[in-house]
Parts: structure tokens; sequence; C-alpha cells
């Protein structure tokens, strides 16, 4: 307890938002060298009195390397380079798993695998930074650094159900008609907050109930807390780490004997590229590149690239004519229904409904897709030689959510090499998490020391960006299509991830405290997630239309959450 309080001393916020503009400003450090006079002057201004400084230099003399080779650093910007590269691993950990649950997914479609391996896989990089951060290091280091991972436990809760959930609903919405549901494809006004918004169906709504259960483990472990008791806590700790596992085994075997939601994650992924396919057969087939050298779609080559297609000279494109561009196309591993693909491009390109693509509406399509591949495309190098690699990596939709005769496995030209891809990329993302996972947790507390902001601020703002922000950046690319049922998959998939973080994650935190016996002390940590959970199940259970205004309401969560923390803390010292 002693150790915790040490760490929640009193600190004004802006320090935070300082030192990492600071960072910024500066860019490079040498690792062991000394801080820069400018951001000394931050941290001192942060109110620290100078006999705590003296302490705390004295404790940054040293480092421990991880595993004794790793680098390491006592200064604010050295801490903050290790943070951001461990990071990134730890991002490129979490896209590896997600492509490899896909494809696996893809592969052998809803079943036992889906059901039960790939929802635990999906949560895996998060579960890995709970454990490191209280499996180490004496009884009163456990206790330190397991803020750490109560921060990413909330932290990646909080970012799911606010900041990604209202970007969805921002970058999906489109005109609310008559009967107050969105029009697809319609956003003719603006930023209207009560005439443009979101509607999903009924089944996603499913899902923000489950989500809503699971934070029952959260509550059972709060209520000894609530009593204002110390008697039974270990009990209390010991039910919630049961039920939380039973939680994520029931929710698995749900998937398998109910399995409308491993088709819907199956949706989110069985199409990735049928766009990405037809732009990569574009770029081949093309009079010059779809791209200019500054990254603009070329009108030009778009319209040749349609003439070519256009064989009857009737300047539109029937469904014969897709269907033959469609039919010419190798689009890798899956083997793609064709009409469905047809249908797939008609529904993006056609926004007359008329049943034929014109040419400005070919014009307009390929350039919304072109702007989309750009955002999966890597920095550098010429644009047309990158769409190899956004044909392996893109996402995209499929127009058919549940129980559709396309939603049962597709036939895979070669199902060995594709299994072995897949199985390679999950044991890739595993072996990258589970090495870099310690480093990033020890390097967050170091840099908790150096700057005096309490590591569950610090791991609470920025561990969730690395471990979520792959489905995030899809996430958010699928609700701009701007449809029912892509924000249908996309806000399903959100519920999910909150549900897999509040079952496993939690139960592995549990299992931290019970067993190395630590101090559950995290009352204002957990009322935030309570708070955030049971605010947005209850606003998505019920409802399957959201106005623009929502969004707001979920924007406003996220600092409203840091902010009843500090409070609960450090004016009315509940830790």
């Amino acid at each position: 307890m002693a150790t915790r309080r040490q760490h929640r001393r009193g600190f004004p916020l802006v320090p935070l938002l300082l030192s990492l503009l600071a960072a910024a400003a500066y860019g490079r450090f040498i690792s062991d060298g000394a801080p820069s006079a400018p951001l000394l002057s931050v941290i001192r201004l942060s109110g620290s009195p100078p006999a705590a400084a003296a302490g705390a230099a004295a404790a940054e003399e040293k480092c421990e390397q991880s595993y004794g080779f790793l680098p390491c650093t006592t200064t604010v910007l050295g801490n903050l380079f290790l943070v951001l590269t461990y990071g990134f691993l730890m991002y490129k950990a979490a896209t590896y798993l997600s492509t490899g649950s896909e494809l696996l997914l893809e592969i052998m479609g809803p079943g036992l695998i889906g059901g039960l391996l790939l929802p635990i896989l999906g949560a895996l990089p998060d579960a890995l930074l709970v454990l490191v951060s209280g499996l180490s290091g004496s009884k009163e280091e456990a206790q330190s650094q397991v803020l750490i991972g109560m921060g990413l436990l909330a932290g990646s809760t909080v970012f799911l159900l606010t900041l990604l959930w209202g970007t969805c609903v921002v970058v999906g919405k489109c005109d609310l008609g008559p009967n107050r549901e969105a029009v697809d494809l319609t956003d003719t006004k603006g930023f209207s907050l009560t005439g443009t918004g979101i509607t999903t169906d009924v089944q996603t709504s499913y899902a923000a109930r489950i989500m809503g259960l699971s934070v029952i483990p959260f509550i059972i472990a709060q209520f000894p807390k609530m009593l204002k008791t110390h008697h039974g806590q270990r009990l209390a700790m010991l039910l919630a780490l049961i039920v939380s596992f039973l939680l994520v085994l029931s929710y698995c075997l749900y998937q398998v004997f109910q399995p409308w939601i491993q088709r819907r994650k199956l949706a989110y992924a069985k199409h990735k590229h049928v766009i990405s396919g037809i732009l990569k057969h574009a770029q081949m087939q093309a009079l010059g590149r779809l791209l200019n050298d500054d990254g603009t779609p070329n009108e030009d080559v778009i319209r040749k690239l349609f003439r070519k297609i256009d064989m009857d000279e009737s300047r539109s494109l029937s469904r014969a004519e897709l269907h033959a561009l469609i039919v010419g196309i190798n689009f890798g591993e899956v083997e793609f229904d064709r009409t469905d693909a047809v249908d797939k491009v008609m529904a993006d390109f056609d926004t007359s409904r008329n049943d034929i693509v014109e040419e400005e509406e070919f014009v307009q399509g390929m350039k919304k897709w072109l702007n989309e591949a750009k955002r999966h495309m890597p920095v550098g190098g010429a644009f047309s030689s990158k769409f190899n690699k956004y044909h392996e990596r893109t996402r995209q939709e499929h127009d058919q959510l549940i129980d559709r005769c396309d939603e049962a496995v597709e036939s895979v030209e070669n199902p060995g090499w594709c299994i072995t891809k897949a199985v390679a990329l999950l044991l890739l993302g595993a072996a990258i998490a589970a090495a870099f996972a310690d480093p990033l947790v020890d390097t967050v507390h170091n840099f908790s020391i150096a700057t005096h902001i309490p590591s569950f601020f610090i791991s609470f703002i920025a561990l969730p960006f690395a471990t979520n922000s792959s489905e995030a950046v899809s996430a958010i690319i699928f609700a701009s299509r701007k449809k029912q049922r892509t924000c249908s998959l996309t806000f399903s998939e959100v519920y999910g991830g909150v549900t897999m973080n509040n079952t496993l994650c939690l139960g592995v935190f549990l299992a931290l405290i019970y067993f190395r016996n630590l101090t559950w002390d995290f009352s204002s940590e957990v009322l935030i997630i309570l708070l955030v959970c049971v605010v947005m199940a209850l606003f998505t259970s019920f409802r399957t239309t959201f106005p623009l205004w929502t969004c707001l309401v979920a924007y406003m969560l996220y600092p409203f959450s840091l902010v009843i923390v500090y409070i609960l803390d450090y004016v009315f010292g509940w830790s």
C-alpha cells in the first residue's frame, strides 16, 4: 500500500503534455546522456520538491537491461523513444495476429477454431502486457508495476468505447431518412448533429448486451471495497478470477454453437482481396499509372481504363462487362464468387442505382478506392509499385452479414500453404508480443519515474494505441464505407474486443493479484471501466440508430474518465 501511495502523490496533468511536446520537438537524444535543459525545467516545474528530485536522480543512475542485452536509459527522452519503439513492435505483433487469424478463419470457416482460438489470439498482446506487469520482481515492485497493467486494462476498454466508437460514427455517418434510419451512401447534410448518423442491425445490439455482461467480474472483485471491509477480499479475487475465465469459455463456446459472431468476423475479412485485387489488375492493365508521383489519382488513366473495359463503347459498364473484368483477375489463394464480386463493385460505383456504371461514376469510384488504398501503402517510393502489398493487407467489406450461402468456406487453391502461412503469422505475432511485452512494461515504469507521472496514466493513454491501432484503422476504414452493414460489422468487432478485454485480460490481471498476494486497490480505475461500459452498453443495446451527436457523448467520456481517476485518487484519496 505504501508503494502505491508513493506513486500516487499529486501531480498536474500539464507536464504529461509538455513532456510529449518537448520530445516531439527534439526528435533525437543520446540514450544515456543528460536530459536537455528545457525538458529538465519542465520536469522541475511539475512541483517535485528538491529532495524528491535528488532521490529520483539517485535512483535513476542505473538501469537494468532487459534480457541482458536490450538497450535501457535513465533519461526522459530515452525512455520515450523506447516506449515508442517497443510500442511499435507490439503494434506489429497485433497486426500479424490479426492477419493470421483472419486468414485462418477464411480457410477453416466458423467452427471450433474460430470460436475458441481466434478470440483469445486477438486479445493476446493486451493479456501478455497485463501478465508481465506484475509477474517479476519482489512483491513491492510488482505492486508498483501492476498499475501499468491496470492502466492498459482500463485504457483499452475506454479507448474502444469512446475515441474509436465516436470516430466510427463520424466517418460512417449518412443522412437520416424519414424513418430515422441512415440512408446508405447518402451524406448531403454535412455535420448535422440530428440529421446525420449511422444505423446498425439488431445483431449488433446483441453484441453490445454481451459486452455489458462482461463487467460482472469487476463488480465481484470490487464488492468488499464497496462494503468498506477487508474481510473476504481474497475470496472475492478468487471468485472474480473464476467467473472471468468462465465468461471467456462461455463466450467462446457461444460462438462455436451460435456462430453468427464468427460469421461477422468472416464477413469482416473474407473479401479483403476483392477491391485490392481489382486495383492491382487495373494498374497492370492501365495505359499508364493509376497514381501520379504525388499520390493523387490519375484521372486520364482511369478514363482510358474505363474505355478499355467498355467493350460495346456505350460509355457505361454493364454487369456483363464487369463480370468479364473480374473473371480475368487472379485474387490469390481464395477463389471468390464472381457474381458476388460484381454486386460489390456495382454497389460501390453505381450511385445513381440504374444498374449500370457510367463513366463519371467509375472515375469517382476508382478515386475513392485509390485514396483508401494509399492509407495502407508503405511510406516512400513510387505509389504505383505498392499495390501488391496493399493486396495482401487491406480488409474490405462483404455485403452479406449472416446466414448467406457464401458464408461457407471458399475454395482454396493451396490449403496447406495457406494454413502454414496463417500459423506462421500467428506464431510470429505471438513471439514478438511475448518477447517485447516485458521490456515495454519496464520502459513505461522507467518513464514514469523519470517524469514523475504515475504509470497508470501513461499506460492508460499510450499502450492501447500500440495494441489496438491495427484494428482501429481497419474499423475506421470499414465504417467509412457508409453502409448499415459495414457499420454493423465495425461495431460488432468493437464490442467483441471490449468483451475479451473485460474477461480474458481481467482474468489474467486477477490471477496476478491473487497468486502474488497483491493488494486490490483500484477503486477509481474500476469505477471508470464500469461507468463507460455500462453507459455505452445501455446506450447501444436498445437502439440501432445513432445520430451524429452521440459521438460527442462517446468523446467526452474519455477525458471525463481521466479526470474522475485524478479527482478520486489525488483529491479524495481513494487509493
